[in-house]
């Protein structure tokens, strides 16, 4: 099968691989759309901690945000699932530590991550072979745009749901990429008043655009009270700027991962009895976001700029628009395509 193979930062390109077997207790899926996401720009720039704790390595199959068609099952999996779009959940667990057995695979010690950690390839490529017990059938209203945009509409859903808010409360979202504005998305749709803040430019206009909410920069925030403030940003001082601006007895979540560590004095925290939730996968959220698509309650779909094929991926990397890309974060690969 033709893949997209990282060897080193910013170096890599598409090959032929064996193609995957499913292995018992597997599927090998068809690969319709995968997403690329900032943690795969953090493995092509060589900036992904997992690359210092020895968690991921080179030579990389990138791609954790997917969704394709069942081709072939292992021993032990249903024969059913064959034919089916599906999309996985990108964290695997041992199953059997403490952890998994109470539900919560997606922090397991041991886990490999689809594309990421633990040398489990990712879906840059034309098949994938993923445990069946990661999997999340796609109905017919989930078209594969939306499909591979589950994973990151997981996590956002979690973000969403910690910020504890509903009609009458306002929020304030922080970083309008991906996360941000699906996050925008969640808490329209629970029906707070939303507010995005970032930096001047092109991103901060889209997130207003995409109707998730008044579009600020800090200068011009206006001296709101914001019942929860959710930090979807890379910024090693926004933690403690997002404490700053959330009402007491409020909710804090936090989502982005800043390259460095984040300083935030936990006085602020406590003496304004706010709740502080991070969040780290979109385990389990991925069922409702699933649902919450199928039903058109959120539509993420304009996020989506541009498709391009394996031979695009290197670039895309690289922060090279797609020619005739749209104004959203989001590339999406097509492994069918060709160039």
């Amino acid at each position: 099968m033709r893949a997209f193979v990282l060897t080193g930062p910013g170096e890599g390109g598409v090959v032929e691989l064996p193609a995957p077997v499913a292995a018992p207790g597997e599927v090998v899926v068809d690969v319709e759309r995968a997403g690329v996401c900032g943690t795969d720009v953090e493995f092509s720039t060589g900036e992904m901690a997992y690359l210092r704790s020895g968690h991921s390595s080179y030579p990389l199959v990138l791609g954790h945000e997917w969704c394709g068609t069942v081709a072939a099952v292992g021993r032990g999996v249903d024969e059913g699932w064959v034919g089916r779009r599906v999309m996985g959940d990108t964290m695997l667990g041992c199953g059997t530590c403490r952890r998994c057995r109470r539900g919560h695979q997606h922090v397991c010690e041991q886990r490999q991550e689809v594309g990421i950690r633990g040398g489990r390839q990712g879906a840059l490529a034309e098949q994938l072979a993923v445990p069946a017990s990661s999997l999340h059938a796609l109905p017919d209203s989930v078209d594969p745009v939306l499909g591979a945009l589950v994973e990151p509409g997981g996590n956002a859903l979690r973000a969403a749901r910690a910020a504890g808010v509903g009609p009458g409360d306002r929020a304030l979202v922080i970083g309008p990429g991906t996360i941000g504005c699906l996050v925008a998305l969640f808490l329209r749709a629970a029906g707070a008043e939303v507010h995005v803040l970032g930096l001047p430019g092109a991103p901060l206009e889209f997130a207003r655009g995409l109707g998730a909410g008044d579009a600020w920069t800090r200068e011009e925030l206006p001296q709101l009270p914001f019942d929860a403030v959710v930090d979807c940003s890379t910024g090693a001082g926004v933690p403690a700027l997002a404490l700053s601006l959330v009402e007491p007895a409020g909710r804090l979540v936090l989502i982005g991962i800043a390259h460095e560590p984040t300083p935030v004095d936990t006085r602020d925290l406590l003496l304004a009895d706010v709740t502080a939730v991070g969040v780290l996968s979109a385990s389990p959220g991925l069922e409702d976001t699933v649902a919450a698509y199928a039903s058109g309650a959120v539509d993420p779909s304009p996020l989506v700029a541009a498709t391009v094929a394996l031979e695009d991926v290197l670039g895309v990397l690289a922060g090279h628009r797609p020619p005739g890309a749209g104004a959203g974060p989001k590339v999406h690969v097509d492994p069918r395509l060709r160039p």
